[in-house]
């Protein structure tokens, strides 16, 4: 893609953030927009880093929360280090996934079999000890040149912003959980009962206004029933 045409595409891009109405809606608008403008990026994700934990914000690739979950686990990669500012760094690049990483020899040798090709990443958020990144993948080694940095640089401004409006990474985190919870309720719903998807989710709003209950306490109470009660 052309700088014209990208930088056009940027601007579309601020005008559909201003029109979520929710951080995680931003961030999942930011993380879609990578693997659609960005060239050879295949997955992207945003990933925190909260009392030593990895969070992922947001993901669009199923590569995305298992990187992450590695990290964590691992206690070591590029994503991982970056959300974490160990080494005063704002941007990262691996060339070749393939070839050995001194820094991070057991998240590198985990990401070959992921299919983890190449990566790139940007710090995009600082609050107190909370950081953060803006990640890419990309299943091919040698997908992201240095150009492809000045694109980081520009969607993590607009995570930047968007994280701006959190005043904690464990918001984010919660809502993160609260989605899934209802978005399996759902499918539980639908499946049992053959509904819609905005009838599944109609049955759970009803039950949380007639009984004041929570949404997510609602899905979580679906989640948990036996088959022949939910």
């Amino acid at each position: 893609m052309e700088w014209r045409e990208f930088a056009e595409s940027m601007a579309q891009l601020a005008r559909n953030l201003l029109a979520q109405e929710s951080v995680q809606g931003t961030l999942d608008e930011i993380a879609n927009s990578a693997v659609r403008l960005v060239e050879g990026c295949d997955a992207a994700g945003i990933l925190a880093v909260r009392k030593g934990r990895a969070v992922t914000l947001s993901a669009c690739g199923d590569v995305v929360e298992a990187s992450d979950r590695l990290q964590g686990e691992l206690a070591e990669g590029p994503c991982f280090d970056l959300a974490r500012r160990t080494n005063g760094e704002r941007v990262f690049r691996i060339e070749d996934m393939t070839r050995p990483q001194e820094s991070w020899p057991r998240f590198a040798a985990a990401a070959r079999e992921l299919g983890i090709g190449s990566m790139t990443g940007v710090l995009l958020y600082t609050h107190d000890e909370d950081f953060g990144a803006l990640n890419l993948y990309a299943g091919r080694p040698g997908a992201f040149g240095k150009d492809i940095e000045t694109a980081g640089w520009l969607l993590a401004s607009h995570a930047a912003v968007a994280l701006a409006d959190a005043r904690t990474i464990d918001q984010l985190e919660d809502a993160m959980k609260t989605r899934h919870a209802i978005g399996e309720a759902m499918g539980i719903l639908m499946e049992r009962h053959r509904l819609s998807e905005d009838d599944a989710f109609d049955v759970l709003r009803r039950i949380s206004q007639q009984h004041n209950i929570k949404l997510r306490d609602v899905a979580q109470r679906v989640r948990s029933a036996p088959p022949d009660q939910a």
